[in-house]
């Protein structure tokens, strides 16, 4: 147990790639605080699963573009366990598809609130009672590299900061906090499951070296790492997790 007694807070950790990496880490040791946006059932089933194997967990629903909401969520989690030790961000989304002409300014706001500012939000209010040898794990995106499918402009650029705030932050926050992120491409979740036609997901999947779509819980096993004191000498990093479709 690598994260035995670390404190964990996960965002957007209620279901799919969130869920799992609060399950994972919890699995390592790690006491978790959770926050979910609407996936309450999936939060709490994982406070109740974590806690019948012995570990600490509680789950707490905010919006992570609203700062006091924040605030609140890390307060809770210093409140229990005193200090930080490791922030996965996974709150994001897509929000819906939408090609140039009909991608207004209050849209393209939106995205960037929801994958960006969020971000900043949570670091911002984490890194006062963040532990020396910290690391920071946001989830980024395959579309931060290329550009993501059709429609996807404005997710795909707000990716590509994630990407760049990654590195910008290793530099500013080292050698005392790691942050570094992670890029998933295909992956089985209800992201696809909304916003992705199952023939698109099919072709995708045959064009892929493993000649399928990824799991959360493959993902969350790369986070897992990169949380760890496995990943000691690794910051600033962008990793792709995608079965070989697009190499970096």
């Amino acid at each position: 147990m690598t994260l035995k007694g670390k404190t964990a807070i996960i965002t957007g950790g209620g279901r799919d790639i969130g869920r799992a990496c609060v399950m994972r880490l919890a699995a390592d040791g790690a006491n978790v605080a959770i926050n979910y946006h609407s996936s309450s059932a999936g939060a709490d089933s994982a406070v109740t699963e974590i806690e019948a194997a012995g570990g600490s967990a509680f789950a707490m629903q905010g919006d992570m573009t609203r700062p006091d909401d924040v605030a609140a969520l890390v307060a809770e989690a210093v409140k229990r366990h005193g200090s930080v030790d490791v922030l996965v961000h996974v709150t994001g989304g897509l929000v819906a598809r939408k090609t140039l002409p009909d991608l207004t300014p209050e849209f393209w706001q939106q995205v960037m609130d929801l994958n960006v500012t969020s971000l900043l939000h949570v670091v911002r209010a984490v890194l006062p009672h963040m532990n020396e040898g910290g690391s920071i794990v946001p989830i980024a995106s395959q579309a931060a590299r290329d550009g993501g499918g059709p429609g996807a402009i404005a997710y795909a650029a707000s990716k590509g900061a994630v990407a760049t705030m990654t590195r910008g932050m290793a530099k500013e926050l080292g050698p005392r906090i790691r942050v570094n992120s992670v890029c998933p491409g295909m992956i089985d979740t209800d992201f696809h499951n909304i916003f992705t036609k199952d023939e698109v997901r099919g072709n995708v999947a045959k064009a892929t070296p493993l000649k399928r779509e990824g799991r959360s819980e493959e993902v969350a096993d790369l986070v897992r790492f990169l949380a760890s004191a496995e990943a000691s000498f690794m910051t600033g990093t962008n990793l792709d997790i995608n079965g070989g479709l697009l190499f970096s």
